[in-house]
């Protein structure tokens, strides 16, 4: 069985983090290696949550890792607490890296044009850092904007959003998917995509549903993440993600929770192993 290394919070309330990769990832078929970065109570939108910082603990757990000579088929990293654990996983990646495995960087900053609180710019600089180490990056239009230092979002348009793939793509990874991306019109949302190594870039349109669920972009790594995994093609990826989490949005929409508590992903798991009903992916550059 294949083995990917997932570095991220644990949450004991709400869906985000290791409460969706790890479920995500098992039912399609992998074994899921935590590497906990923080422990929180619930997860960091809900008010007054508690907080564990492992990060005094996490390198005795690579150093573990070492001993047992551990070796994993993909690297996946999400939400970082701290400078120190990034730098501490800029290391993981050069230890645990191979040619025959990949790293897989979706760069937690932000959302809804600002940065999540207790962001900081060198926090920025170092995900930028561990970016310029991964074959992938899934970072959202907020995301992308903080890390190519921009100052303008609110207008960017399908043309500004493949620059900025292609931009990203110069830091280092193969494959920049920009999740949240303009479509041009108020009823869908894009998911926007660049292979650097073919120079063409995808795109996949789905449903804009006015509702919004932390955890989604936990969702969508995690499900690119397995689908790469099994030698998915990058649009074949893209649409997957994108249709997984278009049906677990309908799924949630239509009951009266919390949104705070995320996506009801439980009810759609069974859509990962299932043929996509058609492919909605186009070639655009």
């Amino acid at each position: 069985m294949k083995k990917i290394a997932a570095i991220h919070d644990l949450s004991g309330y709400g869906r985000a983090s290791l409460t969706v990769a790890i479920p995500v990832l098992s039912h399609m078929g992998y074994q899921v290696c935590p590497l906990p970065t923080a422990i929180l109570s619930a997860h960091s939108e809900y008010k007054d949550f508690r907080s564990l910082d492992l990060t005094f603990y996490m390198q005795d757990i690579i150093d573990h890792w070492k001993e047992l000579n551990l070796k994993f088929d993909a690297i996946y990293s999400g939400y970082l607490a701290s400078a120190r654990q990034m730098d501490i996983v800029a290391d993981f990646f050069e230890t645990f890296g191979r040619k025959d495995n990949f790293i897989l960087v979706d760069p937690v900053l932000g959302d809804h044009n600002q940065l999540y609180p207790g962001m900081t710019t060198e926090m920025v600089e170092g995900m930028r850092k561990l970016c310029s180490k991964a074959k992938v990056i899934t970072p959202n239009l907020t995301e992308a904007c903080f890390l190519l230092a921009e100052k303008e979002i609110h207008r960017v348009g399908l043309e500004e959003t493949i620059k900025w793939c292609k931009q990203l793509s110069s830091l280092g990874p193969e494959y920049v998917i920009i999740t949240s991306a303009p479509s041009g019109n108020h009823q869908n949302i894009a998911t926007i995509a660049y292979n650097k190594t073919d120079q063409r870039t995808w795109r996949v349109i789905s449903d804009y549903i006015p509702a919004s669920y932390p955890g989604t972009g936990d969702a969508f790594a995690s499900v690119i993440t397995g689908c790469l995994l099994n030698g998915d093609s990058l649009p074949e990826a893209i649409d997957r993600a994108v249709y997984f989490i278009n049906m677990g949005i309908k799924a949630t929409f239509g009951y009266d929770q919390n949104p705070l508590d995320g996506m009801n992903q439980e009810k759609v798991l069974h859509y990962l192993n299932e043929p996509l009903p058609y492919y909605r992916y186009e070639l655009i550059g």
